[in-house]
């Protein structure tokens, strides 16, 4: 049976926390080693459309490619922008259509299924970073930190912990009893006590 989460919750949440976002932070660290938050919100950007397109099996014409990861490439008008390719996204993503057949995210070619659930891991993980970067609480449902760690810990496993390119570095030690969003950040390559000052 398909899983077909809801990535609604973690959307919304990605908005608020865009809403939040200052300008001077723009040009801060994150916890994605090298990429300031402007370049990271540039990333969300294109992942929105990505995704999307995914999710409708829609591609522009010549395929998809990665999105970028470049601050000056992020639109002026990204904080009205970014919140409705959000909400298209979520929308685009509740058709069970979406999570069957093959599909295409990022030059890649996969099933629907998987691109779903890549699509909800990058809502939560880079909603994860934009918090930590901007100094934000960071609120999420068990439900999603165990829909990502589904999907997250087996690839890890698969990959012996070195990390999979165009996804996530190499996984963090984290202790046995560390909570499930820690477990999930560390998974993905993240150091689960990075802060923007230490950054």
């Amino acid at each position: 049976m398909t899983s077909m989460p809801d990535l609604a919750p973690a959307a919304r949440r990605m908005t608020d926390l865009l809403a939040g976002v200052r300008d001077f932070q723009l040009t801060g660290p994150t916890p994605c080693a090298g990429t300031s938050l402007g370049a990271l919100i540039d990333h969300v950007n294109g992942l929105t459309l990505a995704f999307t397109w995914a999710a409708a099996k829609n591609l522009p014409e010549g395929g998809t490619q990665p999105p970028s990861a470049d601050a000056s490439r992020l639109p002026p008008d990204w904080r009205t922008r970014v919140p409705e390719q959000l909400d298209a996204l979520a929308a685009a993503w509740r058709s069970p259509d979406a999570w069957q057949g093959m599909t295409q995210a990022g030059g890649i070619d996969l099933p629907g299924e998987q691109a779903g659930n890549v699509a909800m891991n990058e809502l939560v993980v880079h909603g994860w970073d934009i918090a930590r970067a901007s100094g934000q609480p960071y609120d999420i449902g068990r439900a999603e930190i165990e829909s990502c760690l589904a999907f997250v810990a087996p690839a890890v496993e698969q990959s012996g912990g070195n990390g999979i390119e165009g996804l996530f570095g190499p996984a963090v030690d984290v202790p046995q009893d560390a909570p499930p969003l820690d477990r999930l950040i560390a998974l993905t390559g993240r150091d689960p006590s990075w802060t923007a000052d230490r950054g």
